[in-house]
């Protein structure tokens, strides 16, 4: 090959396998089979008239879709795995729940202490031996179920990375530790959860940079005393999550920082006002008994006191934002309160549930009567777009909701 003809292909090799988050942000995506299977269970009507005219179009990236935890409904959560198929779908924003380990890394679960039921750390005996509660296997006799319980606080970071994460789920009736594992609903899968990679903090943040998505870390709530070993607070580990943003050199506004701790909120407005100014308060006042979604004076603190701490973000599950009304789903008072307050909406969390066909399930309380097929998913997501007026929505399978953006929404090709 003569030298000019070799440095031409050496460049053209270089132009193929590099891409920037720029050029990577405005690549086309594959929302695959599930959003036309959603679409042909819908009733005959506009909606289904206009999202399946969409099916032949070119679908992009869309901050409306948001993953959570990475695409969980077919891959282990928090995986590596997860959050590519995540990004491969279109999700404009992914997320990582942040617990640390037993040497104060962050790493990316769902809970503190979940590694039982997400990971194979029950099959390494040196790391079982760590776990908080280790497993004791069902007895029927007495109708004790099998149980165990494995934080990221037990191991440190570099034992957490050699972790298998698995699809997540236990055997609540298994005798032994083998098939105590084997817990994923038969609705999901396994077939994509073959040794799925766990990520820290750090590596997620590397990744989600890579492929030019925002991010958005929820502080997960320690099942442990603190401050953690004497010395570790609450503070401290609120501000490392904003420190891990800074030293990657990752800008403010491509972070939606999360908790349901409202005063994990008041410190990043405090401490780090560029990243708490869109900070997202998941919010748990459901948890509260006297709590009504339809009844104002039933919401404490008031919508109004919260956009007058600084709070411009809220984010509630699905059922709290819509109610059936003659047979149709409507915005609750709820979610018009929170508009009429100036807050913004993020919902949570689609395609999180079993097949609709089996009735509502939690996420889906408040709709008893409308929520009998899947094709009610993209009804709900049509309505929590066009009439509650949420700027984004959490899924399990972010495809869903990168077809409907692409589809319905404007600004479908967002950087």
């Amino acid at each position: 090959m003569k030298p000019v003809l070799f440095c031409l292909a050496v460049l053209l090799i270089g132009c193929q396998s590099l891409s920037s988050p720029e050029s990577d942000a405005k690549q086309q995506v594959s929302p695959g089979p599930r959003p036309l299977y959603l679409s042909n269970a819908l009733p005959d009507g506009e909606l289904k008239q206009r999202l399946q005219a969409c099916k032949t179009q070119p679908f992009y990236r869309h901050d409306f879709s948001i993953g959570h935890r990475g695409a969980p409904l077919m891959f282990a959560e928090h995986s590596k795995q997860s959050y590519q198929a995540a990004i491969d779908m279109g999700a404009g924003i992914v997320e990582c729940d942040v617990a640390f380990t037993a040497d104060q890394q962050l790493v990316c679960r769902h809970a503190q202490c979940d590694l039982h039921q997400t990971t194979d750390i029950l099959l390494r005996p040196e790391l079982a031996a760590k776990c908080t509660a280790p497993f004791s296997p069902a007895e029927a006799a007495s109708g004790k179920t099998a149980s165990a319980q494995c934080c990221t606080s037990d191991i440190t970071a570099e034992e957490f990375s050699g972790l298998c994460a698995k699809m997540d789920g236990v055997n609540a009736q298994a005798h032994n530790v083998e098939d105590y594992v084997q817990g994923t609903p038969g609705w999901r899968t396994d077939l994509y959860s073959q040794c799925a990679q766990p990520m820290t903090h750090k590596e997620s943040v590397a990744l989600f940079k890579q492929h030019g998505v925002k991010m958005t870390p929820e502080l997960k709530q320690p099942e442990v005393t603190m401050p953690f070993n004497g010395q570790y607070s609450q503070q401290h580990y609120a501000q490392q999550l904003v420190d891990e943003y800074k030293a990657a050199g990752v800008a403010p506004s491509q972070v939606y920082l999360q908790s349901f701790n409202l005063q994990d909120i008041l410190y990043w407005l405090e401490h780090e006002p560029e990243f708490g100014r869109q900070a997202v308060w998941l919010d748990g006042r459901y948890e509260q008994p006297q709590f009504d979604p339809m009844q104002s004076d039933s919401w404490q603190p008031s919508m109004a006191e919260l956009k007058a701490s600084g709070l411009n973000i809220i984010a509630p599950p699905l059922w709290m934002l819509v109610t059936e009304q003659n047979g149709n789903i409507v915005p609750t008072p709820y979610a018009i309160a929170a508009k009429a307050a100036g807050l913004k909406i993020i919902a949570w969390s689609l395609e999180r549930s079993p097949p609709l066909i089996q009735g509502a399930d939690w996420y889906y309380k408040s709709l008893p009567a409308l929520a009998s097929n899947d094709g009610v998913i993209l009804q709900l997501l049509h309505v929590l777009a066009q009439d509650v007026g949420v700027m984004g929505v959490f899924s399990d399978w972010p495809a869903t909701t990168t077809f409907y953006a692409n589809c319905l929404l404007d600004n479908v090709n967002t950087p």
